[in-house]
Parts: structure tokens; sequence; C-alpha cells
């Protein structure tokens, strides 16, 4: 309650009616996979477009090299050419991955790294040059302080070149207090200059430093060996993409840090190309890779990097087909509950009695199997491969989504950029993978290549659809994003009034944009709330409980039209 002190006229907002209720997303994917380069920990990558899918990790991985673990590239061209907007990227690496070093290169006084292993890193060149970023003139000595003209840039701890007729001295500075530096030693000969152009300059000593790779260019420039200056290499380095840097050496002696990483006598520029990364190899792949481990915030890996992602609702592990990784990923998403997997199936199980051997393995209404793999064009190779279809179906999810909304079943929509089927399954095989839940994508003469199934891996049936499930996530998270603000609120009538109004008017939206059956609201869902839903235990206890109910609506998988033949008596 507003206290009134002073007469006066007093003007205050209050909330009244309902709040509005947004959508969340369900058109965003994530994907997990091999790629050059990227972070193997952390939180995953938000990519955009092909284009800086490659900025961010790197090209096409050959299949000599890593065979089955080299689609992620592909599945995100793919997920883009077929309609997808945005998707987060995790990077998983080999264990036998190196990162690239300046092993032999200054590497005593600087130890400089690649950010994640990779061979890419054998391509990091490093510029190191001379640098000063201050210097002034000296007004006043005395003893082994100094009062300059400005001491701007200058701190304890800084090695500094006096230059006066040619010769130079170096020093270092023990304090700064205004414009007083005191120095270690004391400078000989006669220092002070006082001239409008000064002859005889005190000047801080440092280095810059450039790290290229390709077209990126990142340069970290005047940067120290002093810990306590702001311009200490470590710090102002921590920034870069490519590289670790780490100091092994300070500056504890007047020697100018570019000659303590460089070496004396170096004329005032060294370079060098960092060596030793490598990719790894197929062997050092396991499954725990992709499952990924739980360091704690930021410092997760593979699957658990997306615990700390709450935008992404379509998760895919393109072409690895490994049990353990594909129920890892249902069993994150059906822990989430709010996003659903899209499976791969292995390609060499062709054949219908295989093809349900893997699919056995599941049972959840938050994943769906898909197959065959997909032709497409290679521009590593410069010829056709296969694919899984993993990222094709990612994109056209999301192409529905957007074009139709979620309600509508990813289902008899043409896939873009595929030339072709690994296998051409017929209507009696798809008669025994469809009601099984196996997701099938078929050839039919003047349509195209199309995904021909919209079913889960539940056996339940009430969640046997793709589109009603993905529905329900939608709902669920759109009303707990959107209803925070009723957390802590008095739980009384007005309260409750409150939110049945907020959800009321967000459902009917979604019944009017096709997503719920019934003529009316009413037949489309109900919402109960008050003291039907909440005894007084649970008001005492701060629940609050609202039961909401919702008719979804289903595709339309069987068209049946009944014929039969009109006699003229009829």
């Amino acid at each position: 309650m507003a206290e009134y002190l002073s007469p006066g006229v007093y003007v205050e907002e209050f909330e009244s009616g309902s709040k509005p209720l947004d959508g969340v997303s369900t058109s965003t994917a994530g994907f997990i996979g091999l790629a050059q380069r990227g972070a193997v920990e952390g939180l995953p990558l938000l990519i955009t477009s092909p284009a800086d899918f490659q900025r961010n990790f790197g090209s096409y991985l050959s299949e000599s090299a890593f065979g089955s673990y080299r689609y992620l590239a592909y599945a995100v061209d793919q997920f883009f050419t077929n309609g997808g907007s945005r998707c987060y990227v995790m990077r998983v690496a080999p264990s036998d991955a190196q990162l690239a070093t300046n092993v032999g290169s200054v590497s005593e006084k600087l130890s400089i790294t690649t950010k994640n292993p990779g061979a890419w890193g054998n391509l990091v060149k490093v510029v190191i040059t001379d640098a000063s970023k201050a210097k002034t003139q000296i007004y006043e000595v005395t003893d082994k302080r100094y009062r300059v003209k400005n001491a701007g840039g200058f701190y304890a701890g800084d090695v500094v070149a006096f230059n006066a007729g040619g010769e130079t001295q170096y020093n270092r500075i023990v304090s700064v207090q205004g414009n007083v530096i005191e120095l270690a030693d004391e400078l000989s000969g006669n220092v002070v200059d006082e001239a409008l152009l000064p002859t005889k300059v005190l000047s801080t000593c440092e280095f810059s430093l450039h790290v290229i790779y390709s077209d990126e260019v990142e340069s970290f420039e005047k940067v120290s060996l002093n810990p306590e200056a702001p311009t200490y290499v470590e710090k102002v380095a921590g920034r870069s993409n490519l590289v670790n840097v780490r100091a092994l050496v300070t500056s504890t002696d007047a020697t100018h840090p570019f000659d303590s990483v460089a070496g004396i006598g170096t004329e005032g520029k060294v370079e060098f190309v960092l060596a030793g990364g490598t990719d790894g190899s197929v062997s050092g792949i396991a499954a725990s890779d992709f499952m990924g481990e739980d360091r704690g915030p930021g410092r997760r890996t593979g699957i658990q990097a997306f615990i700390d992602n709450d935008v992404v609702s379509i998760m895919a592990i393109p072409g690895v087909t490994d049990a353990n990784v594909q129920l890892s990923l249902v069993a994150h998403c059906e822990n989430l509950g709010s996003r659903f997997a899209i499976l791969d199936i292995p390609r060499e199980k062709t054949k219908v009695a295989d093809v349900m051997t893997h699919r056995n393995l599941f049972d959840s209404s938050y994943c769906a199997l898909y197959n065959p793999w997909l032709s497409v064009f290679d521009p590593l190779d410069k010829r056709n491969i296969f694919v899984p279809p993993s990222g094709t179906i990612a994109g056209i999810y999301s192409r529905s989504d957007n074009s139709r909304g979620v309600q509508k079943a990813p289902a008899n929509e043409v896939l873009r950029g595929v030339v072709g089927l690994d296998v051409q399954y017929n209507k009696g095989e798809q008669d025994i993978l469809n009601p099984a839940g196996v997701n099938l994508i078929r050839s039919f003469t003047g349509q195209g290549i199309r995904v021909w199934g919209a079913r889960t891996a539940s056996s339940n049936t009430l969640w046997k659809y793709v589109n009603v499930r993905r529905l329900f996530i939608f709902l669920e998270e759109s009303i707990k994003g959107g209803t925070n603000w009723v957390v802590f609120e008095p739980n009384n009538e007005q309260l409750w009034a409150r939110v049945q109004r907020t959800i009321d008017a967000f459902l009917t939206r979604i019944w009017r944009d096709g997503a719920l059956m019934g003529s009316s609201a009413g037949e489309a869902f109900y919402i109960d709330i008050g003291r039907s839903t909440m005894t007084q235990d649970d008001i005492d206890n701060g629940r609050l409980i609202c039961v909401i109910g919702v008719a979804p609506v289903k595709p339309a998988e069987f068209v049946v039209f009944r014929i039969t033949q009109k006699t003229g008596s009829e």
C-alpha cells in the first residue's frame, strides 16, 4: 500500500486485466556432431545460415577420415535448404584430437594454443611486433621519482625506456602517483626536457600480438607482461576466438617485453605458425563423446550442453545411430519436456525386419524415426552421396511450423535439395512399418520425394502423431513461460480469475488458428481453476492448481472415398 504523507494529487498505475501470453518458438533446431573446428564444451552456438556454420565450424569432413560421423555439415545445409531459419550447434571431437601449439616458437615465454582441437589450428599464424602504448617527457627529478608531463598509460610494474640522443635506458616502474613516476633505478644523465618538441622521451615497452586464420584476423595491440596492468597479455588476449594465450614469464626486471618474448637481438617482428593440431580418428570416437558430460554450467559437453539452452525445440545427431546415443537423446528430450528428437536409422538396415529391430529399441512420444537415407550433392567430392534424413526432416519441421503452424503434421512435404533415395520402399512394406512408428520417405511419380509418415515411436495411441506431441510441447512451454508473473502473487479468487482469463485468451487464439478441434472455444478446451481443483491444504502449502483440457487436431492419415454405383431407379 502506497503512503500518502503530503497533500496533493497522486496518479498510480495498476494491472487489473489478463496479461497477453505469447507462444514460444517451435522451429529452432539443435544439432550435435563432428566438425573441423569449434568449441567442444560450453554453450551451443547459434547458427543462422550455412555460411555462418562454415565460419564457426569449418567445412565438410572427408569420408575417408570420419566415415559415418561426418554428416553434421551436410545436415545443417539440408536444414536451411528445407526451410529452417536458425539452429544451435554443439561440436564433438574425438578423444585423440590435439590442439595446435607454438612449440619451439617463443614457447619458453608465451604458451599459445588453439581454442579447440583440430588440424585447422596448423593454419593459424601468429605475428608479434614491438610496440609502445604511452610516452611522455620528464619535468622534474627527485631521487628516483620523476614528475612527468602526463602519466596516463603508465602502471606499476611496467617496463619503460628512456630515449635521449640516440641512447636508450631501460627501467621498471615501482609506483605511479598522479604525474609522479617512481622507477626501480635512477636514470643517468640529464633527463629533464621541457621543450615544446621534446628530444628526451620516457615511453612504455609493450608488444602487439596478431593472430591470423584464413580471413579472420585478431589484433591485440600494445600488450605487456605486467600482471598488474590492464594491458596484461592474458587479460587482453582472453577475448580471442582462436587461441588461448598464457604468459610463462612476467616483467620482474627491466628487459623489454618484446625482447623477453622474441629474444634479445630480434628485429622488431617475429612470426610463426602453430603446429601439432590433429582432427583425431574414428577409433577415438565413443558414444560417451556424444552423450556428453555434466561438468557444471557453461562447461557441459555433447547432449548435456543443451541443458543450458531453453530455445531449442527440435534435436538431432545426424548419422549417429548408436543405440546408446539415441536413447540418451530421447531421455534428454523426455526429461526436459520441451523438445522433440528426430532419429536416423542405420543406413545398412534397409530390410523391413532390420528396420524393425532398430525401431523396437524405442518407446517414446518425444521422438520419431525416419528412413531411408537421402541422395544429395556433396560439394567436397563433387558427386552425389547419401546422407541421413534427420537434418532434412528438421528443416521440414521448421518450414511446416512457420507456414502452417505446429498443429500441422510435418508430412506430405517435398524434400528440397534431395535427388534420390537409398531405398525405394513400396506400399506393402510401408503397411508394416507405418503402424510400427517408422516414417518413410518415398518418391512419387510427378510429385517428387516426400515425407510419407507422421508418427512418433510411442506405443501409447494418444501420442502416436508427431504434431500432437509437438502441439502439447508448444502449449506447455508457452503457458509456463507466459505465467511466470503468477509466482508469489496472493493465492486468492482475484488471481485465479486473472490466470483463467490469460489462458483462455491464449487458447482461444490457438483454436482460431485451427490447432484445436471444435466448432466453438467451449468444445476446443476447458480451464478449471479454483476450489474445484485446490484443497485448503494446497493453498496453505502455496500451490495454485489449474487443470486445462484441450482437443488437439489429428492428421487425416487415411483418406477414404467410398464410391458406389448409382442406378437410375434410386
